[in-house]
C-alpha cells in the first residue's frame, strides 16, 4: 500500500507554472520541513525562475504546512536560479541553502556545445529555520577560479540536501561537465560529465571543491557511512547515461575509484535524478556497519515511472541494494530522502497522474522483517 502523499507545489494549468526540483531537510529540534523546489514558467529548464519554499511542522499528530514562500534573495540579477541544495550546519544552527545562477535562458546544452559556463556558485543562509534568508553570496571566483572555470562547460550542484558528516565537514554534491584535451587525435577536445564536491572543513567560512569522480557520472547525492570500527567513509551516488548508478567511495573528499551498482537501474540513455541518505542502524540489527543506506528512483527503465525506494544493509557492497518500498505508482521523477526520528522517513517527489510535473510530500516508516 502506498503511503498517503500531499501536494505541495501544484502545476497551475492556465499559466503553465510548473514546479520542478524537490530539495528536502529535516531539522529534529524543531521537527520541522523545509521542502524547496524550483518555480518555473514552463515545464522546460530554460523557464525556471527562482526558488520557492514550504515549511511543514509536526503539530498535534500531523503535519501543518505554510503558505509558499519565494526566496527572494536567491537571485543574481539577469540570471535564473536552479538547483536547491540545503545542507544543515548544527553548531551554529545555520542551514546555508546552495544553488546555481544561469544567465538568461541559455540552456545546458547551449552552454556545453559552446565549451562556455553560465553558472554561478551561489548560497543564502537562513539561523531562524527557514523564517528568513540571507543576501546571496557568490563563491563561483574564490571557490571555481577564473582560470579554472575555463575547462568547465559548465555545471550543477546536486540537486537534492547536502550533508554534515560526523568531523563538522559540510558537503554539497555536484557535478561539471570538464571539456578534455585530446593530445593526439581530432577533435582535440570533449566533454564528459564527472560527479564531485564542494565541502568546507570549518563550518562554512571557506569552501573548496574536492576532486572530480573518473568516471561518466553526474546529478548526484552524498551521504556518510561509518563502518564498524568507527572509520569514515563519504559514499556518492549519481545518475549515469548508462544502464545502472555509479557509486564511489571515499575517505575524504576525493573518489579515486567509483563502480556500477548492478541492482539500480538507470532509464535507458537518458538516466535520472536520485536521491540517498544514511541511517543508523536499527538497535535490534547486528552491527557489521554502524550505518545503512536508504535510495529513491524511478523503477521504470524505459520511462520515468514507480518511484521506488531501496534498502542498502551493507553499504560498503554495490551488491547490497534490495527493494524495499514502492511510495508513487505512475509518472515520477527527482526526489529527495530525509531521515526523520528512528525508522521514520520523508521524500519529497515529482509525480502527477498524468505526468510529473508537480511535487508531493510523502512520510512513511521503515518496516523491516
Amino acid at each position: 500500500m502506498e503511503p498517503i502523499k500531499r501536494t505541495l507545489f501544484k502545476r497551475e494549468q492556465q499559466t503553465r507554472t510548473a514546479y520542478r526540483i524537490p530539495a528536502l531537510i529535516y531539522l529534529s529540534e524543531d521537527k520541522t520541513y523545509l521542502a524547496f523546489a524550483e518555480k518555473r514558467s514552463s515545464m522546460h529548464d530554460e523557464d525556471a525562475l527562482f526558488l520557492v519554499m514550504r515549511k511543514g511542522k509536526h503539530q498535534h499528530g500531523s503535519i501543518q504546512w505554510s503558505p509558499t514562500q519565494e526566496l527572494s534573495s536567491a537571485v543574481l540579477p539577469d540570471h535564473r536560479t536552479m538547483c536547491p541544495c540545503p545542507v544543515y550546519e548544527r553548531n551554529s544552527k545555520t542551514i546555508f541553502l546552495f544553488f546555481i545562477c544561469v544567465k538568461g535562458r541559455i540552456s545546458e546544452q547551449t552552454q556545453i556545445k559552446n565549451r562556455k559556463n553560465e553558472a554561478r556558485l551561489c548560497y543564502v543562509t537562513s539561523k531562524d529555520n527557514g523564517a528568513h534568508w540571507s543576501e546571496v553570496k557568490d563563491l563561483t571566483d574564490s571557490v571555481i577560479g577564473e582560470d579554472e572555470i575555463t575547462s568547465w562547460a559548465t555545471f550543477g550542484i546536486g540537486p537534492g540536501h547536502g550533508i554534515q558528516m560526523e568531523s563538522g565537514k559540510l558537503v554539497i554534491p555536484a557535478y561539471v561537465y570538464y571539456i578534455h584535451q585530446r593530445s593526439r587525435c581530432l577533435p582535440c577536445y570533449f566533454v564528459q560529465s564527472h560527479a564531485f564536491c564542494f565541502y568546507s572543513d570549518d563550518r562554512g567560512e571557506e569552501w573548496k571543491h574536492g576532486e572530480f569522480i573518473q568516471a561518466e557520472s553526474c546529478e548526484c547525492e552524498m551521504t556518510e557511512i561509518v563502518s564498524r570500527n568507527g572509520r569514515s567513509h563519504l559514499y556518492c551516488n549519481a545518475r549515469n547515461t548508462g544502464e545502472h548508478r555509479v557509486e564511489a567511495v571515499s575517505h575524504s573528499t576525493d573518489f579515486n575509484e567509483s563502480n556500477i551498482a548492478p541492482k539500480l537501474v538507470e532509464q535507458h540513455k537518458v538516466g535520472c535524478q536520485g536521491s540517498v541518505i544514511g541511517f543508523p542502524v536499527p538497535e535490534s540489527y547486528s552491527l557489521d556497519t554502524k550505518t545503512w543506506l536508504l535510495f529513491s528512483h524511478p523503477a521504470k527503465k524505459s520511462s520515468r515511472g514507480d518511484l521506488q525506494v531501496y534498502l542498502n544493509r551493507t553499504p560498503l557492497k554495490t551488491k547490497g541494494w534490495e527493494k524495499l518500498l514502492m511510495i508513487h505508482h505512475g509518472p515520477c521523477g527527482y526526489s529527495d530522502l530525509a531521515h526523520c526520528e528512528n525508522e521514520n522517513f520523508a521524500a519529497l517527489i515529482e509525480c502527477g497522474t498524468d505526468s510529473e510535473y508537480e511535487i508531493a510530500f510523502v512520510d512513511f516508516h521503515l518496516n523491516l522483517p
